[in-house]
């Protein structure tokens, strides 16, 4: 699986929760075709078959993100002395 830069993945879930909360307040038929592009989409990015793996391969991806900065800013610390 190709993984999505951070930032594309932010800004996916971003636009799943916007679109989930709208749904859930006012559900109409546009608001259930956008919440199921944006659930495929978000699928589709985490190689996830419902909404329910794919939040938590995101999340699992955003901590592997977390972890990989990490990782950065003690190489850089450790040059810097």
């Amino acid at each position: 699986m190709i993984l999505p830069a951070e930032r594309e993945l932010r800004s996916v879930l971003a636009r799943f929760a916007d679109t989930r909360i709208e749904h859930d307040v006012r559900p109409t038929g546009r608001t259930s075709r956008a919440l199921d592009d944006v659930t495929y989409t978000l699928c589709v990015m985490t190689g996830s078959r419902t909404a329910e793996q794919a939040l938590l391969a995101a999340d699992d991806l955003l901590e592997q993100f977390g972890a990989d900065r990490e990782d950065v800013t003690q190489a850089d610390e450790t040059l810097a002395a």
